[in-house]
Parts: C-alpha cells; sequence; structure tokens
C-alpha cells in the first residue's frame, strides 16, 4: 500500500511557520536588554541548554561564534561537575529550556547568580523559575507542538532556533561584521575560500607559467601552449614586459585565416591589452572578471607589467572558488 504522507508534512510546516511569525511579539525591550548584554560583553556568550534546548544552544553559540559574537557552548550536566570553571565573571550566560524548569540548568543557576555572572533566560512560560531568576527573559512560546502528540519539541525548538539567529544578526549589524570577516573564522569553507584565496595561492608560475617572445613563430607559441597545459600563453618583450596574450581561441580564428604556423610571428596574431590580474587579488574577484569578459584565462603581472603567473577556470574550480 502506497501512502501519502504529504498531508502531515505540510502541517507541521503550517504550525512551525506560524511558530516562527509569532516571535515578532517578543521582539521588545527585553531584547534589546539581552543584546545590550552581550554587545557590551567583554567575555565571551556562554549557551546553555539540555536535551532538544541543548542541540539548539550548541547551534546558536555557533551561530554566534561566526558573526562576531565570542560564545560557546556548555553542557549543564558537565558544568555541575567542573565545567562552571569555563565560565569567568566577563561572560553572558544564555539557558534555554522551554519550560523553564529543566533541573540540569536550574542546578547551575545560584552558582552563576552568586558570582554575579549575568543570565539571559529563552524560555516559553515568563512565570519559570529559570525566567524569574535571570537578568532578562526572552520569551519564545508557541501556542502548539507539531507534533500531534504535542510531545516531541518541534514548533518550540524551531522557534528558539530561530530567537537566537535574531539575536546573531542583529548583534552582527551592530558591530558592523563583514563578509570579510565572517571569512576569517571560515577559512575552510567555501565561502571562505571565495573570500580569502588570492591569486597568488592558486596561479601556475616558475616554469609552469607559460611565456613567449613577442619574435617567435605561431608554431613555438602552440608548444609552449601544449606544455603548460593552460590553452595560452603570455607574450613579452625584450625587456620580459607583457605585450600580449595568445589563446586557444585566437588560434581558432587564426586558423580561418589559413596562416602558415612556420612562418607567422606570434606578434602580429596575439591579442594586445588583455586583461591582467595582480596577485594580491582575490581569486573571486579574478572570477567575476572572467565571467564578465567571457575569457577562460587571466595572465597575472607584478607592478613591472612582467608576467608572474596564469591560471584558468579549472584552477578556480579546482580550488572550490567556483
Amino acid at each position: 500500500m502506497t501512502l501519502d504522507f504529504r498531508p502531515q508534512a505540510l502541517q507541521v510546516l503550517k504550525i512551525e511557520a506560524a511558530a516562527v511569525t509569532q516571535l515578532a511579539l517578543y521582539i521588545d525591550e527585553s531584547f534589546n536588554m539581552a543584546c545590550q548584554m552581550m554587545y557590551d560583553c567583554k567575555g565571551r556568550v556562554i549557551v546553555v541548554g539540555m536535551g532538544k534546548s541543548g542541540h539548539i544552544a550548541n547551534k546558536i553559540a555557533a551561530t554566534l561564534a561566526s558573526t562576531g559574537t565570542p560564545a560557546f557552548f556548555v553542557h549543564p550536566a558537565e558544568a555541575s561537575h567542573g565545567d562552571l570553571g569555563m565560565i569567568t565573571t566577563d561572560d553572558v550566560v544564555l539557558t534555554i529550556s522551554n519550560s523553564g524548569e529543566t533541573a540540569e540548568v536550574l542546578t547551575i543557576v545560584p552558582v552563576l547568580k552568586r558570582r554575579g555572572i549575568r543570565m539571559v533566560a529563552m524560555t516559553g512560560r515568563p512565570d519559570s523559575t529559570l525566567a524569574t531568576l535571570s537578568d532578562v527573559h526572552l520569551c519564545v512560546r508557541v501556542e502548539q507542538e507539531a507534533c500531534p502528540l504535542g510531545l516531541a519539541p518541534t514548533a518550540s525548538t524551531t522557534a528558539t532556533l530561530a530567537m537566537g539567529d535574531a539575536i546573531a544578526v542583529a548583534l552582527l549589524d551592530v558591530r558592523g561584521f563583514s563578509a570579510d570577516d565572517f571569512a576569517l573564522s571560515h577559512p575552510g569553507g567555501s565561502l571562505g575560500r571565495r573570500l580569502l584565496l588570492r591569486l597568488e595561492d592558486v596561479m601556475h608560475f616558475g616554469d609552469a607559467l607559460p611565456v613567449v617572445h613577442q619574435q617567435v613563430s605561431l608554431k613555438e607559441a602552440l608548444l609552449e601552449i601544449s606544455r603548460k597545459g593552460l590553452g595560452m600563453t603570455s607574450v613579452v618583450d625584450d625587456s620580459g614586459k607583457l605585450v600580449g596574450l595568445f589563446t586557444d581561441g585566437d588560434l581558432r580564428r587564426v586558423l580561418d585565416q589559413q596562416v602558415d604556423l612556420h612562418t607567422a610571428s606570434i606578434a602580429t596574431l596575439m591579442t594586445k591589452n588583455c586583461v591582467t590580474a595582480k596577485p594580491a587579488m582575490l581569486a573571486a574577484e579574478a572570477l567575476q572578471i572572467m565571467e564578465q569578459r567571457k575569457i577562460n584565462g587571466l595572465i597575472v603581472v607584478n607592478e613591472q607589467k612582467e608576467p608572474v603567473g596564469a591560471l584558468n577556470m579549472h584552477d578556480l574550480l579546482k580550488a572550490g572558488v567556483i
């Protein structure tokens, strides 16, 4: 028998969307106070949660940390057995509990209060113990869980995660956190590579750089292109400065003209005033230039206009820039 799972799935999405929409009611002065507390924090934001709330807390801590607010997750049960030493008086603790009565979280609250550590609670019950003991309470109450049994945390965890994102992005905006800042904490990801990788990191140089003198024949230029395997060669003058570029595309156009490979000079066939780049240019910027100009390769030159590197689309693809 083939079953249709879609009606229940659509109902889940409808309930969770409503839960997130309702959060707009809770973006109030308490939200401002919580964000201000984290913005002014001289230490880190310590996010604490148990069970499903713990998983959400871990994600919120990761989002904060990657968007300019130093943060990490502490498991409340481990905190009761020594990990409280990881929390300093310069920190702000963000506790997460839908009921506001999670025993493992409440156990560490007196110690935090005694040490004068500021606390923000995120719960679904403003009158809960955790809410009343905290300096600031953020409400994430939902009308119903998406689980038809009303037992599995679903809409409530979605709402909590969304509130965490709201905090992180609000802080990001106020801090003036930029894409470059984001890349510095994501050097291993594709975004980090796009934002941090420079041409000097990916270009072919030295013996791998295709280069010929402007007086050589077309045949010699083609041999250089074949040896270096980049589909192009730079062309230089007596002083070693770049005067042109010859590519596979140029070759196809030349063949239509029935040019003699052995006698034709590359100087008469090359593309002059070709597009070039500098070694410090971001690879992502080079990709944009190549896409706009509809070219497959670039010659990299130094301040003296001497070719020092070359790259093509395959190099950018291999580096993860594309």
